[in-house]
């Protein structure tokens, strides 16, 4: 496995997958998640991309300091795994908390950044919708198994549920350090890319499903209006990992735009 090192020393482990030509897709997984994140839809787009997929700090084989994470390291972990690639730019698929730090590579680091698609995520800040208090409480119930099923069906439909019986790959990085998961909830809380929104100059499509409470809809249309020429597509009926519940929509979608994107 190839890694990358970050200006202040930590290794980050990527994975590169597919034969497909033109700019890489680089494939940004939520919260406390690893690249397997992504296991169940980047085949769909390798037909057409290679598809560039990293382990955040914290995660699976990279580096796992005890110091401060922010969407906004993340992001530069993400351009450092670019430059040891030698690629000058790529598109951009982020989703969940991924997709904050998509925010921060299409707001920071522009010129690296060919077209740029969030998913089912929020502009943070005093400006995000956050989740209400019951989807919170759900999330740390002490019950054993309570909280993750109440995770399980924030990320799914019960239909999709009681026909599919996982493995499930958005649940989190089972081999992070408590130290790591705390990071990485600190992180998400923290982001606030409001101010940086308006200066995204890469063509951008805004994705979410109608019925996320976990990052709930009404973020989408908050990003699409902030971000100039934004596109937004709500998915009806999805929750919050819309991008694997509802791939046969999601995925061309996703590849319809970044084709329609001129330039290779």
């Amino acid at each position: 496995m190839p890694y990358a090192t970050t200006p202040d020393g930590v290794r980050i482990a990527y994975q590169i997958r597919g034969e497909g030509t033109g700019t890489p897709l680089v494939l940004l997984a939520g919260q406390a998640n690893n690249h397997h994140w992504w296991d169940g839809v980047r085949d769909d787009f390798h037909a057409a991309r290679s598809t560039l997929t990293l382990d955040y700090r914290g995660t699976g084989e990279s580096g796992k300091p005890d110091a401060p994470y922010s969407t906004e390291l993340f992001a530069q972990d993400v351009i450092a795994v670019l430059d040891d690639l030698g690629a000058d730019r790529a598109d951009v698929y982020g989703t969940s908390m991924g997709g904050r730090v998509a925010q921060q590579l299409a707001g920071r680091h522009p010129h690296r950044v060919r077209a740029l698609v969030l998913g089912c995520t929020s502009p943070g800040g005093p400006h995000g919708v956050e989740r209400g208090n019951d989807v919170r409480r759900s999330l740390v119930q002490q019950q054993p198994g309570a909280a993750r099923q109440a995770l399980l069906e924030l990320m799914y439909t019960p239909a999709w549920l009681a026909t599919h019986a996982g493995p499930y790959r958005t649940l989190g990085d089972p081999g992070m350090p408590a130290h790591a998961q705390r990071r990485h909830l600190a992180a998400g809380n923290q982001h606030d890319a409001w101010a940086l929104l308006p200066g995204v100059g890469a063509p951008t499509l805004v994705v979410h499903g109608s019925d996320d409470l976990l990052n709930p809809a009404a973020n989408a249309p908050l990003l699409a209006n902030r971000i100039p020429g934004a596109r937004l597509h709500m998915i009806p009926g999805a929750r919050h990992a819309y991008f694997e519940e509802f791939r046969t929509v999601a995925s061309p979608l996703v590849l319809d735009f970044l084709t329609s994107v001129p330039g290779r």
